[in-house]
């Protein structure tokens, strides 16, 4: 059954205090929403809970890029386009600048925004596996005042948030730490564009004289919740990339992960191929490859 235009408001606000305002009074009531990419699905279909929209779309801070000493701030409402036609953060934060070119077509990117993905909290979205290895760090903001939250305390559980009813997210923070690093990113769907990932994996590793020294791993698609490979990870560190640590490494990622069975591919089939990409990391890591 469609939706009713009829039964829902919509409000515009120009300024974000009025926007925190109808938050703290009515918790819960109030959905916001910018591009609506996911939104819209669950209308068209009949089955948006919320009744009352927030449109964000107009309030200029939430939409700005903005490049401090250590870090870069991204607005919540910041689209896919932007994140990826900006000179910076294509240079410095490659993984986050091609997961928004994975994002469905240039319409989605064109109205879809991170702040948005971050709230849907899709264990399948593209561009969460990269904020994990980049170390984001979100605003959440409210009428009660602002709270910084590392980004991998955030997802506490299946489309289970730690945003309270009367928070929005009000910026994403990159530390500018990365540089020299090399990044890798991969995305298996079952076509190249406009897919839900199967499995997707985001990758940062720094080597000298041929050790690990650094490495972050992230998946999605693969758990309830986006996946960092803490294990993993600590498994690789400090120990020469051969061919015994890629084994032993693609062994921990099968038994860090947790994926299901669903419409879009079987536990069995993202469990081989989320160790293959470890594994393909890990080759061109060992070479010192650096493009995403």
């Amino acid at each position: 059954m469609r939706a009713d235009p009829a039964d829902f408001k919509l409000v515009s606000p120009d300024n974000l205090q009025v926007v925190l305002s109808l938050l703290a009074n009515e918790p819960s009531q109030w959905l916001p929403i910018a591009g609506g990419t996911d939104v819209m699905v669950l209308y068209s279909a009949g089955k948006l809970p919320n009744r009352k929209l927030i449109n964000l779309w107009s309030i200029p801070e939430l939409r700005q890029i903005e490049v401090l000493p250590d870090r870069i701030r991204i607005g919540a409402t910041c689209t896919y386009t932007a994140l990826r036609k900006d000179e910076i953060l294509s240079r410095e934060f490659p993984l986050l600048a091609l997961a928004a070119s994975w994002t469905g077509g240039i319409a989605n990117q064109n109205r879809g925004t991170l702040g948005g993905n971050i709230a849907n909290a899709s264990p399948a979205a593209d561009s969460l596996p990269a904020l994990l290895v980049y170390e984001a760090e979100l605003t959440l903001v409210s009428a009660r005042g602002e709270r910084r939250v590392p980004y991998r305390t955030f997802h506490v559980g299946y489309k289970n948030t730690a945003l309270a009813a009367d928070e929005l997210i009000r910026d994403i923070a990159l530390p500018r730490k990365f540089v020299g690093y090399t990044s890798h990113a991969r995305k298996v769907g079952a076509r190249k564009a406009q897919a839900i990932s199967k499995v997707c994996l985001a990758a940062l590793g720094h080597c000298a004289s041929g050790v690990v020294r650094d490495v972050r791993l992230a998946l999605g698609s693969v758990a309830p919740v986006p996946l960092r490979l803490r294990d993993t990870e600590q498994l690789l560190t400090g120990n020469k990339i051969e061919l015994s640590l890629i084994n032993a490494a693609r062994k921990s990622v099968m038994n860090e992960i947790r994926p299901i069975d669903d419409i879009r591919s079987t536990a069995r089939y993202r469990a081989a191929v989320a160790a293959n990409l470890v594994a393909e990391f890990l080759e061109k890591l060992a070479v010192g490859g650096t493009n995403a």
